[in-house]
């Protein structure tokens, strides 16, 4: 069974016809005539307006202001097979989730998310702790790695790996001295 991928989540009402807006939006996946699930209930996109950042649309059988409040908060997805093809070179963001990050044959984490910046989409990294960690001690903080040519040297994501250049990441992963520091 293939994963559902998030498409938004339901913000406030737009109008009176049940419209709303859609915070959070993959807007790829909110076209009309997809198919959306929320709380495991389907409804067909049969409106869409709005910008790429601020999608407003309205489902079948959603049709007052009352009804659309209803719904705030709640997370909108779409079966993997609804979605749009992907072109060479993209993945949906649940595909690199549990990939392997490395820089030559070092192992740095795992990614747990992929997330927004302003500028781009990157990578958030669970770094590897070596050894036990000090009582009371933090985890390490995410390598967050940016999508983009210089910091990803190779995707494999079919391998489940991701290679990255830390010297670009600007990152210096040597293992702590004996005094405890780097």
């Amino acid at each position: 069974m293939t994963p559902d991928l998030p498409a938004g989540r339901i913000g406030r009402a737009h109008g009176l016809d049940g419209s709303f807006y859609v915070t959070g939006p993959n807007s790829r996946l909110l076209t009309v005539g997809t198919q959306v699930t929320i709380a495991g209930r389907s409804a067909e996109i049969v409106r869409r307006a709005g910008t790429e950042r601020r999608p407003i649309i309205r489902l079948d059988g959603i049709d007052d202001r009352e009804s659309a409040d209803a719904l705030r908060g709640m997370v909108l997805s779409v079966e993997q097979i609804e979605a749009p093809a992907l072109g060479e070179g993209e993945w949906w963001a649940h595909e690199l989730e549990g990939c392997a990050v490395l820089d030559g044959e070092r192992l740095i984490g795992t990614v747990q998310r992929m997330i927004e910046l302003p500028s781009c989409e990157a990578l958030e990294v669970r770094r590897e702790t070596v050894g036990s960690q000090p009582t009371g001690s933090h985890p390490p903080a995410p390598l967050i790695v940016p999508m983009v040519k210089d910091a990803i040297r190779r995707m494999a994501v079919a391998e489940r790996r991701i290679e990255v250049n830390l010297d670009f990441l600007g990152e210096d992963l040597a293992e702590p001295d004996e005094g405890g520091g780097r």
